[in-house]
Formats: structure tokens, C-alpha cells, sequence
């Protein structure tokens, strides 16, 4: 799925600060806790909370915050709608990590198993 220069400039240039605190309404107000959602962004990016927590004060733009991570190989099983777009579909690779983080998010909110979330193989 291709999205407008426009979408992917915008998705850029917000910052991990901005964005951040909707991450932990959205969790919270569904019954899950911040702790979960570090572990479903350090799963994601390789940022553990005090990492996380550096970008937030730094106020990195979500280009910099993804260029500073070291993406799941894992990440590609991330599949679905969010925003109406097909995660697996996008093209431009910052804008699909950031959906990808928007699905993880989205997943937990709706009280999916963390197993699941992250991806586990199932145990045979």
C-alpha cells in the first residue's frame, strides 16, 4: 500500500514524546500496564524503558527514535489494519515501523496474550 509524501513526512517528524503518552492512555484505560507496554516496545525496538525514556526526553522524531532502534527480525509477522492501512503492505519502511508500533500497541489494548504479541512460536 503506498502512502502520500505528505503521510510519511508528517509520521517522521512526530516525536516518541508526543505520541507517548497516547501509547499509555490507550493501555491503561483497556486494563493493561505501562510495564507491558515497555516490553511490547523493547520487543519492537531494542529500547530498554530507560532507553526509551531518553528518547522521550530528547524529543526524537519518530525518524530518529526508529533509526536509533535495532528493528525485531521478527518485526515482518506484524501483519493487519491500523489507521486503515495494511501494516504488511506499506511501502516506505518509516512509516511501516511506526505501524508496526501503532498494531503492537493496538494488539495489547485489546487484551491479546503476550505471547502472541510478540510473536512466540507456539510451544509444540
Amino acid at each position: 500500500m503506498t502512502t502520500t509524501p505528505e503521510h510519511d513526512a508528517k509520521i517522521a517528524k512526530l516525536t516518541i514524546a508526543e505520541v507517548y503518552p497516547h501509547y499509555v492512555a490507550k493501555v491503561e484505560r483497556k486494563g493493561r500496564t505501562v510495564d507491558e507496554l515497555h516490553v511490547v516496545i523493547q520487543w519492537l525496538t531494542g529500547f530498554t524503558p530507560k532507553a526509551l525514556q531518553r528518547q522521550i526526553a530528547k524529543n526524537a522524531t519518530f525518524e530518529q527514535f526508529f533509526a536509533e532502534a535495532t528493528l525485531n527480525p521478527q518485526a515482518s509477522l506484524i501483519t493487519g489494519s491500523i489507521c486503515g492501512y495494511r501494516v504488511e503492505e506499506i511501502q516506505t519502511p518509516l512509516t511501516q515501523r511506526v505501524r508496526y508500533l501503532d498494531k503492537l500497541v493496538d494488539e495489547l489494548a485489546k487484551g491479546r496474550k503476550m505471547e502472541r504479541i510478540l510473536r512466540s512460536p507456539p510451544l509444540s
